[in-house]
């Protein structure tokens, strides 16, 4: 997982959960080249996290599963 904030990322096609509904909630969005990018919805030119499509379903299993302690 990296951390970056080209400015192409402006033209990704954000989604939300539609359970958001104080928009304190993260944002995806596939990235070019196959990974997945996650932002702070509430600050949309702020960092992206990035993650290769292995390591977002991880994260997604380790936070079901509660082996990441959230």
């Amino acid at each position: 997982m990296t951390s970056s904030k080209p400015a192409d990322f402006s033209t990704l096609e954000w989604r939300v959960s539609s359970r958001c509904n104080n928009g304190s909630c993260v944002e995806i969005a596939r990235l070019p080249g196959g990974g997945v990018g996650m932002r702070d919805s509430k600050d949309k030119s702020g960092p992206v996290l990035e993650f290769t499509v292995a390591e977002f379903r991880d994260f997604i299993h380790g936070i079901k599963d509660g082996s990441l302690g959230l």
